[in-house]
């Protein structure tokens, strides 16, 4: 049984990473986001299926939903997001936090509500499907200049939780992947407003911080395991990071005696 994956987020970085991946595991994939540029070529590449929408505007979501038709839809990865300000929660823009909620948060509403049902016919067909989301260790863990970030992704870790109770006696498991310091092109770029400098020291000396394909991989794990096995929460950061707060900068060295 070939199985169909929703992926939202798809254009680029992690999205991509996981459409590519699932299209190598043999899934059918539906690769979601703004870009419609992005997504013919990863279309182009991976013979994925994809829809073009701005999943922060609701008829765009609406639009999408009626274009699964009456498709079984085995699992869906809530991955578009972002970051857009690292200032002080006092000289904060209200505009950027806005932003964040509207896709960290709403959007990811607005997606499990529309896709809910098809998830339900997924579970009918195969015996399970599955609701991943992608949060962060920011969701967790609050640090300095991560105010609006931290409360947007707070807020989603919330919101996933409640799922996993309000779903619990339907064979639909709800998986929450939270990374810590993630290297791809626009992440850091995005949250400093294009200023290369400041997204390139993010990363600075950090001894392979993790990739995009790392994140893809534990996601289509976690999807593909048996369908009694439910990972509710895996926290993923590079070795060289201990927290948000706390990351080395240098190579990583036994202390030997």
């Amino acid at each position: 049984m070939k199985k169909n994956v929703v992926v939202t987020g798809a254009s680029s970085g992690i999205g991509a990473a996981t459409v590519r991946l699932f299209r190598e595991r043999g899934w059918h994939v539906i690769g979601v986001a703004r870009r419609t540029d992005r997504l013919a070529q990863l279309a182009a590449e991976t013979g994925a299926e994809v829809f073009t929408a701005d999943l922060t505007d609701q008829a765009q979501v609406d639009a999408f939903a009626a274009s699964l038709a009456d498709r079984p839809i085995h699992a869906l990865v809530n991955n578009a997001g972002g970051a857009f300000d690292a200032a002080p929660v006092e000289s904060a823009d209200t505009e950027d936090w806005r932003r964040m909620f509207d896709v960290n948060v709403l959007a990811v509403h607005r997606v499990i509500k529309a896709v809910l049902p098809r998830l339900r016919a997924g579970a009918a067909d195969a015996g399970h499907a599955d609701i991943l989301t992608v949060t962060s260790i920011a969701g967790h863990i609050p640090y300095e200049g991560g105010g609006g970030y931290n409360a947007s992704k707070f807020a989603t870790r919330g919101m996933v939780g409640v799922l996993r109770l309000e779903l619990v006696g339907e064979p639909i498991r709800v998986v929450e992947v939270a990374p810590g310091m993630v290297k791809t092109d626009e992440f850091s770029l995005l949250r400093f407003d294009g200023d290369q400098a400041r997204a390139d020291a993010v990363y600075a000396g950090v001894e392979a911080p993790l990739t995009a394909d790392d994140i893809a991989e534990t996601i289509v794990h976690a999807i593909e395991l048996p369908g009694h096995v439910n990972l509710d929460l895996i926290t993923i950061k590079p070795v060289a990071q201990a927290a948000p707060h706390k990351v080395v900068r240098a190579p990583l060295m036994p202390k030997l005696t």
